[in-house]
């Protein structure tokens, strides 16, 4: 299946839109991830993991993120496990106006084990088309705020 895809412009650095979104504590002021536990203190790197219980349709659902690329102020992947659904989430920073401002590309694709391959087509997907714009927009406004 194709990803469900977002981009949208923060007037924002890259570098700090990079740092932002891709540290697991700021989700759930853009995500709306109900809750996240890192593993660790350190900074987001390669390896980095934390449990993020979100809600996917009535059930709240936990599952473990991992970074699995960092690439510095480019792009980052993330990959949750947990449960029948696999999500990997990719983001992609583009730098505007000489790095004043950024356009975001995330990406959301999922795979499906057991019950989840039923569950990613008539729910899972659909939520993520009507959640990752809000989510998009959440981003920007957070970030422009803080600015």
């Amino acid at each position: 299946m194709t990803p469900v895809v977002e981009t949208i412009e923060i007037s924002r650095r890259p570098e700090d839109v990079f740092s932002y979104a891709t540290d697991f504590a700021h989700f759930p002021e853009w995500q709306g991830a109900l809750s996240v536990s890192k593993e660790g203190d350190a900074t987001p790197a390669v390896g980095s993991k934390a449990r993020v219980s979100r809600r996917v349709g009535p059930r709240e659902m936990t599952r473990t993120e991992e970074i699995t690329e960092l690439v510095p102020p480019k792009s980052w992947t993330t990959r949750g496990v947990g449960g029948p659904v696999t999500a990997i989430a990719k983001g992609s920073i583009e730098p505007l106006d000489d790095g004043e401002r950024s356009r975001v590309t995330i990406a959301l694709d999922f795979e499906g084990h057991g019950i989840g391959k039923l569950l990613v087509p008539l729910l899972i997907r659909r939520q993520a088309q009507r959640d990752l714009p809000k989510n998009g927009q959440r981003l920007k406004d957070v970030l422009e705020r803080q600015r």
